[in-house]
Protein backbone atom coordinates (compact mmCIF):
# COMPACT_ATOMS: atom_id res chain seq x y z
CA UNK A 1 0.00 0.00 0.00
CA UNK A 2 0.94 3.48 -0.67
CA UNK A 3 0.08 6.46 0.98
CA UNK A 4 -2.86 7.32 -1.22
CA UNK A 5 -6.54 9.06 -1.29
CA UNK A 6 -8.91 8.93 -3.98
CA UNK A 7 -10.48 11.41 -5.68
CA UNK A 8 -11.00 10.13 -9.25
CA UNK A 9 -13.61 7.59 -11.74
CA UNK A 10 -15.22 8.94 -14.93
CA UNK A 11 -17.42 7.99 -17.18
CA UNK A 12 -18.74 5.53 -19.84
CA UNK A 13 -30.55 3.35 -34.56
CA UNK A 14 -32.87 4.43 -36.56
CA UNK A 15 -34.65 1.61 -38.40
CA UNK A 16 -36.28 2.48 -41.85
CA UNK A 17 -39.78 0.31 -42.84
CA UNK A 18 -40.64 -0.27 -47.22
CA UNK A 19 -43.02 1.66 -48.31
CA UNK A 20 -46.80 0.28 -48.13
CA UNK A 21 -47.94 1.37 -50.92
CA UNK A 22 -45.35 -0.85 -53.07
CA UNK A 23 -47.27 -3.77 -51.89
CA UNK A 24 -50.58 -2.61 -52.32
CA UNK A 25 -50.09 -2.56 -56.33
CA UNK A 26 -52.07 -5.13 -57.83
CA UNK A 27 -53.14 -7.23 -54.49
CA UNK A 28 -56.91 -8.28 -53.99
CA UNK A 29 -58.55 -7.34 -51.06
CA UNK A 30 -58.27 -10.69 -49.03
CA UNK A 31 -54.20 -10.76 -49.78
CA UNK A 32 -53.84 -6.70 -48.62
CA UNK A 33 -55.37 -8.21 -45.45
CA UNK A 34 -52.76 -11.02 -45.14
CA UNK A 35 -50.07 -8.10 -46.27
CA UNK A 36 -51.10 -5.63 -43.60
CA UNK A 37 -51.57 -8.94 -40.51
CA UNK A 38 -47.91 -9.23 -41.74
CA UNK A 39 -46.73 -5.81 -41.20
CA UNK A 40 -48.44 -5.50 -38.28
CA UNK A 41 -46.44 -8.36 -36.82
CA UNK A 42 -42.94 -7.00 -38.05
CA UNK A 43 -43.75 -3.96 -36.39
CA UNK A 44 -44.37 -5.83 -33.24
CA UNK A 45 -41.43 -7.42 -33.13
CA UNK A 46 -39.46 -4.46 -34.45
CA UNK A 47 -41.02 -2.64 -30.75
CA UNK A 48 -39.90 -5.73 -28.69
CA UNK A 49 -36.22 -5.66 -29.86
CA UNK A 50 -36.24 -1.70 -29.30
CA UNK A 51 -35.57 0.05 -26.05
CA UNK A 52 -38.66 1.19 -24.37
CA UNK A 53 -39.10 5.24 -25.04
CA UNK A 54 -41.90 7.64 -24.81
CA UNK A 55 -41.32 9.27 -28.33
CA UNK A 56 -41.34 7.93 -31.34
CA UNK A 57 -38.18 6.70 -32.78
CA UNK A 58 -35.68 9.51 -34.10
CA UNK A 59 -32.12 9.30 -35.40
CA UNK A 60 -29.74 10.30 -32.88
CA UNK A 61 -26.16 11.58 -33.05
CA UNK A 62 -23.33 8.51 -32.94
CA UNK A 63 -22.07 7.80 -30.03
CA UNK A 64 -18.29 8.97 -29.45
CA UNK A 65 -17.52 5.43 -28.66
CA UNK A 66 -18.37 4.44 -31.57
CA UNK A 67 -16.12 5.98 -33.97
CA UNK A 68 -13.08 4.23 -31.30
CA UNK A 69 -10.48 1.43 -32.80
CA UNK A 70 -10.54 -1.91 -31.26
CA UNK A 71 -9.48 -2.76 -27.91
CA UNK A 72 -10.98 -2.38 -24.22
CA UNK A 73 -12.44 1.89 -23.84
CA UNK A 74 -10.79 4.27 -21.98
CA UNK A 75 -12.15 8.20 -20.84
CA UNK A 76 -9.92 10.76 -20.25
CA UNK A 77 -11.30 14.39 -18.97
CA UNK A 78 -10.40 16.90 -20.91
CA UNK A 79 -8.17 20.13 -19.84
CA UNK A 80 -10.28 22.70 -18.35
CA UNK A 81 -13.40 20.56 -17.95
CA UNK A 82 -14.87 18.84 -14.35
CA UNK A 83 -17.76 16.59 -14.54
CA UNK A 84 -19.62 15.21 -11.73
CA UNK A 85 -19.18 11.40 -10.80
CA UNK A 86 -22.71 9.41 -9.40
CA UNK A 87 -22.97 6.75 -8.00
CA UNK A 88 -25.69 5.39 -10.93
CA UNK A 89 -27.16 7.11 -13.75
CA UNK A 90 -28.97 9.99 -12.88
CA UNK A 91 -28.32 8.85 -9.38
CA UNK A 92 -26.66 10.80 -6.54
CA UNK A 93 -23.16 13.11 -7.12
CA UNK A 94 -19.98 11.20 -4.96
CA UNK A 95 -17.65 13.72 -6.64
CA UNK A 96 -16.33 15.72 -8.92
CA UNK A 97 -13.39 14.50 -11.76
CA UNK A 98 -11.38 16.99 -13.48
CA UNK A 99 -8.08 16.32 -15.76
CA UNK A 100 -5.84 14.86 -13.20
CA UNK A 101 -5.08 12.16 -10.81
CA UNK A 102 -4.89 13.13 -7.00
CA UNK A 103 -1.14 12.42 -7.87
CA UNK A 104 -0.78 14.62 -10.54
CA UNK A 105 -1.04 12.43 -13.57
CA UNK A 106 -3.77 12.26 -16.12
CA UNK A 107 -7.17 10.53 -15.37
CA UNK A 108 -7.79 8.00 -17.56
CA UNK A 109 -10.81 5.52 -16.69
CA UNK A 110 -11.96 2.05 -18.03
CA UNK A 111 -15.39 2.23 -19.80
CA UNK A 112 -16.96 -0.83 -18.76
CA UNK A 113 -20.55 -0.36 -19.29
CA UNK A 114 -22.64 1.90 -20.77
CA UNK A 115 -26.45 3.16 -20.49
CA UNK A 116 -27.22 5.42 -23.02
CA UNK A 117 -24.84 8.60 -22.58
CA UNK A 118 -24.18 7.34 -19.26
CA UNK A 119 -21.32 5.37 -18.70
CA UNK A 120 -19.85 3.16 -15.90
CA UNK A 121 -16.58 3.53 -15.40
CA UNK A 122 -13.64 2.15 -13.07
CA UNK A 123 -12.22 4.49 -10.27
CA UNK A 124 -10.20 5.06 -6.88
CA UNK A 125 -13.07 7.08 -5.85
CA UNK A 126 -15.40 4.41 -5.73
CA UNK A 127 -15.39 1.23 -2.60
CA UNK A 128 -13.72 -1.80 -4.34
CA UNK A 129 -16.06 -3.41 -7.19
CA UNK A 130 -18.47 -0.37 -7.01
CA UNK A 131 -18.51 1.51 -10.83
CA UNK A 132 -18.67 5.40 -10.89
CA UNK A 133 -21.14 6.84 -13.64
CA UNK A 134 -20.60 9.98 -15.43
CA UNK A 135 -22.43 11.59 -18.32
CA UNK A 136 -20.62 12.03 -21.71
CA UNK A 137 -21.07 15.45 -21.84
CA UNK A 138 -20.18 16.66 -26.00
CA UNK A 139 -16.47 17.67 -25.68
CA UNK A 140 -15.55 16.83 -21.93
CA UNK A 141 -14.40 13.53 -22.66
CA UNK A 142 -11.50 11.82 -24.94
CA UNK A 143 -11.64 8.51 -25.99
CA UNK A 144 -9.29 6.04 -26.78
CA UNK A 145 -8.30 2.18 -26.38
CA UNK A 146 -5.72 -0.45 -24.38
CA UNK A 147 -4.76 -3.43 -25.60
CA UNK A 148 -3.51 -5.10 -22.88
CA UNK A 149 -4.87 -6.42 -19.39
CA UNK A 150 -3.10 -7.75 -15.97
CA UNK A 151 -3.91 -10.58 -14.13
CA UNK A 152 -2.33 -11.45 -10.67
CA UNK A 153 -2.53 -14.70 -9.25
CA UNK A 154 -2.15 -14.55 -5.80
CA UNK A 155 -2.06 -18.17 -5.16
CA UNK A 156 0.36 -18.80 -7.33
CA UNK A 157 2.18 -15.11 -6.39
CA UNK A 158 2.37 -14.40 -10.32
CA UNK A 159 1.71 -11.62 -12.63
CA UNK A 160 0.78 -12.01 -16.26
CA UNK A 161 0.48 -9.49 -18.53
CA UNK A 162 -2.33 -10.45 -21.29
CA UNK A 163 -2.72 -9.09 -25.05
CA UNK A 164 -4.74 -10.09 -28.00
CA UNK A 165 -5.92 -13.36 -25.64
CA UNK A 166 -2.00 -14.81 -25.17
CA UNK A 167 0.40 -13.88 -22.34
CA UNK A 168 3.04 -12.09 -23.06
CA UNK A 169 5.06 -12.03 -19.74
CA UNK A 170 4.92 -13.71 -16.85
CA UNK A 171 6.05 -11.97 -13.53
CA UNK A 172 6.77 -12.95 -9.96
CA UNK A 173 5.30 -11.04 -7.40
CA UNK A 174 5.19 -10.43 -3.44
CA UNK A 175 1.56 -10.37 -2.35
CA UNK A 176 -0.06 -9.37 0.92
CA UNK A 177 0.53 -11.34 4.16
CA UNK A 178 -1.91 -13.45 6.59
CA UNK A 179 -4.98 -10.64 7.79
CA UNK A 180 -4.15 -7.73 5.23
CA UNK A 181 -4.26 -10.04 1.53
CA UNK A 182 -3.99 -8.12 -1.45
CA UNK A 183 -7.87 -7.55 -2.45
CA UNK A 184 -9.59 -9.03 -5.10
CA UNK A 185 -11.85 -8.36 -8.16
CA UNK A 186 -11.19 -6.21 -11.29
CA UNK A 187 -9.52 -2.61 -11.02
CA UNK A 188 -7.32 -0.86 -12.70
CA UNK A 189 -4.23 1.22 -13.35
CA UNK A 190 -4.45 4.98 -12.18
CA UNK A 191 -0.86 6.32 -12.36
CA UNK A 192 2.51 5.35 -12.88
CA UNK A 193 5.56 7.36 -10.77
CA UNK A 194 9.12 7.00 -9.48
CA UNK A 195 8.60 5.23 -6.28
CA UNK A 196 11.18 7.69 -4.71
CA UNK A 197 7.65 10.31 -4.81
CA UNK A 198 6.47 8.18 -1.82
CA UNK A 199 9.77 6.89 0.12
CA UNK A 200 12.44 4.67 -0.56
CA UNK A 201 10.75 1.88 -0.07
CA UNK A 202 8.93 1.04 -3.21
CA UNK A 203 11.49 1.12 -5.24
CA UNK A 204 12.16 2.39 -8.61
CA UNK A 205 8.37 2.77 -9.54
CA UNK A 206 5.03 1.99 -9.11
CA UNK A 207 2.07 1.28 -10.55
CA UNK A 208 -1.14 2.89 -8.71
CA UNK A 209 -4.48 0.41 -8.56
CA UNK A 210 -8.19 2.07 -8.31
CA UNK A 211 -8.09 -0.94 -5.28
CA UNK A 212 -7.86 -0.14 -1.65
CA UNK A 213 -7.10 -2.45 1.25
CA UNK A 214 -10.04 -2.67 3.24
CA UNK A 215 -7.96 -4.46 6.01
CA UNK A 216 -4.88 -2.32 6.56
CA UNK A 217 -2.37 -3.28 9.28
CA UNK A 218 -2.79 -2.35 12.95
CA UNK A 219 -1.33 1.33 13.48
CA UNK A 220 -1.00 1.30 9.87
CA UNK A 221 -0.89 5.38 8.70
CA UNK A 222 -0.25 5.50 5.30
CA UNK A 223 -2.85 5.29 2.93
CA UNK A 224 -5.25 2.60 1.71
CA UNK A 225 -4.42 2.87 -1.92
CA UNK A 226 -2.81 -0.89 -3.64
CA UNK A 227 -0.07 -0.77 -5.85
CA UNK A 228 2.41 -2.49 -7.85
CA UNK A 229 5.88 -1.90 -6.29
CA UNK A 230 9.18 -3.04 -5.46
CA UNK A 231 9.95 -5.57 -2.94
CA UNK A 232 10.16 -8.73 -1.43
CA UNK A 233 8.92 -11.96 -2.89
CA UNK A 234 6.07 -14.02 -0.67
CA UNK A 235 3.19 -13.09 1.11
CA UNK A 236 4.58 -10.38 2.75
CA UNK A 237 3.23 -7.22 1.97
CA UNK A 238 0.41 -5.17 3.51
CA UNK A 239 -1.91 -5.54 0.50
CA UNK A 240 0.72 -4.08 -2.58
CA UNK A 241 2.26 -6.27 -5.22
CA UNK A 242 6.04 -6.54 -5.46
CA UNK A 243 8.29 -6.86 -8.37
CA UNK A 244 11.56 -6.52 -9.21
CA UNK A 245 13.14 -3.33 -10.81
CA UNK A 246 13.66 -4.85 -14.43
CA UNK A 247 9.97 -5.87 -14.33
CA UNK A 248 8.86 -2.73 -12.83
CA UNK A 249 10.92 -1.10 -15.37
CA UNK A 250 8.77 -2.88 -18.04
CA UNK A 251 5.61 -2.73 -16.72
CA UNK A 252 6.41 1.09 -17.06
CA UNK A 253 7.47 1.35 -20.24
CA UNK A 254 4.51 -1.27 -21.89
CA UNK A 255 1.38 -0.57 -19.64
CA UNK A 256 -1.07 2.35 -20.43
CA UNK A 257 -2.83 4.23 -18.13
CA UNK A 258 -6.19 2.24 -17.78
CA UNK A 259 -5.31 -1.14 -18.50
CA UNK A 260 -7.25 -3.62 -16.29
CA UNK A 261 -6.34 -5.92 -13.72
CA UNK A 262 -8.60 -8.74 -12.09
CA UNK A 263 -6.75 -9.90 -9.24
CA UNK A 264 -7.96 -13.06 -7.83
CA UNK A 265 -7.03 -16.15 -5.45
Amino acid sequence: MDHLHCLHRSHAHSIGCPSIESSKRGVGGADLFVVAALLTLAAMLVHLATPTSMHSPRRHAAHPLDSVPGGAVVASVKPGWRISLRSRPNGRSVGVLGSHTVYGGPLTLPVVRRRRNWLGVMTAAMPNGRLGWVKAAPGALAFGRVRLKLEADLSRQLLRVWSHGRVIRRIPVGVGRAGTGTPTGHFSVTDKMPGANMGPYYGCCLLALSADQPNPPPGWSGGARIAIHGGAYGAVSAGCLHASTADLRYLMRTVPLGTQIVIHA
